[in-house]
């Protein structure tokens, strides 16, 4: 998916503006607080119906308006154009269109927008809960994996329905909760055995850019899966089901997995600077957009904000060229030229400039 054209409008800083970025490399420079990172957090809502730097979507529409939009004109890697938005109201309501079709279901847009993200913040992948890299593996999973969100969702149903009971205090052993029980547990392992499988075809392509990034260390990803090694689902959910009516929640399954990153042996957040982090997050979004371009034959799009502020100038060199050589349309945010001064040797490239809301091609 290449974006051809983008209009914004109403959100946060930026009231009205339209562009063409490259189906390339696009630079967007500009003083903090002139709407870079909204443009980039705007672009944002089309491939995920959120934001990544606020849970609050109002904060994001302009403050005498009632709804924000973002719309585009892209093409496939088909040729074949489309026109999709994004537009959602101070009263929570969300619409996506898709060739001027209305949807309320998120997913019809975001699966037709692969969209990556690096930020300053990025480091949470590794160093943050287990959660954000449960959110990695299964964005992977979302777009290479056709059967993976339906099992997803199922497991989230179950996983609900038997929090309530517990919280109820009830008889999980009780007959009537057997087929929950059952269910529970098949869902799990499904679940589990999809994410392992897709960790297994990341992996060698990880340690692949981990020596590129991180050339000193060994480096290791391993799967925890939410429950003793050698214990099934259903065992550990007999073991644990004492604790679990404590607790009043479910303390094992994959809504408990983490993604293991070693170094050296031990874990990469106790041995690794801030900077070798960024590096480590960088091999992970590098092999994570490989495997997605292996996988679908498409294209994805890698937001890369404030750059500048994360990565030594030969690293973003690196890390640049390596998102275009795989074709993906690269957007970077950049307070000075003289942080992307390699960007010269590129000639598919665009540079916009970005003041008081407003956005000029330089």
């Amino acid at each position: 998916m290449k974006l051809d054209q983008v209009q914004i409008a109403n959100f946060r800083n930026l009231s009205s503006i339209s562009f063409s970025p490259s189906p390339s490399l696009t630079i967007i420079q500009g003083v903090n607080g002139s709407g870079k990172s909204s443009l980039i957090e705007a672009l944002y809502y089309l491939g995920f119906g959120r934001s990544f730097r606020t849970n609050k979507h109002s904060a994001v529409i302009q403050h005498d308006k009632n709804e924000f939009s973002v719309f585009a004109a892209c093409h496939n890697e088909n040729g074949d154009k489309q026109k999709i938005g994004f537009q959602r109201t101070r009263g929570d309501q969300f619409t996506c269109s898709i060739d001027g079709e209305h949807s309320k279901k998120l997913s019809d847009l975001v699966s037709l927008v692969p969209i990556q993200l690096f930020t300053p913040q990025s480091t949470d992948l590794i160093i943050g809960s287990p959660s954000e890299r449960r959110r990695f593996c299964d964005w992977g999973l979302f777009h290479v994996k056709h059967e993976f969100q339906s099992v997803a969702n199922q497991y989230a149903k179950f996983l609900k329905h038997r929090n309530a009971l517990l919280k109820q205090q009830a008889n999980l052993s009780a007959p009537e909760n057997q087929y929950w029980e059952n269910q529970f547990a098949l869902l799990g392992e499904k679940l589990t055995q999809i994410r392992e499988e897709y960790l297994r075809s990341l992996t060698p392509i990880f340690e692949k850019y981990a020596k590129e990034f991180l050339p000193t260390f060994e480096v290791k990803l391993s799967y925890y899966k939410g429950w003793e090694k050698d214990a099934s689902l259903s065992e550990s959910l007999v073991k644990k089901k004492e604790y679990d009516g404590k607790i009043g929640h479910t303390f094992s399954g994959p809504h408990k997995a983490d993604v293991k990153l070693k170094v050296n042996g031990v874990n990469a957040q106790e041995l690794l600077s801030r900077g070798q982090l960024r590096m480590a997050v960088a091999a992970l979004q590098m092999s994570q957009t490989e495997l997605f371009n292996t996988t679908t034959n498409r294209k994805s799009i890698f937001l890369l904000d404030d750059v500048g502020a994360e990565l030594d100038a030969d690293k973003r060199e690196q890390f640049i060229d390596g998102l275009l050589r795989m074709d993906t349309q690269v957007f970077v945010t950049a307070i000075e030229s003289t942080q992307l001064e390699f960007i010269q040797k590129y000639n598919e490239k665009k540079m916009f400039h970005v003041e008081h809301g407003n956005v000029k091609e330089e």
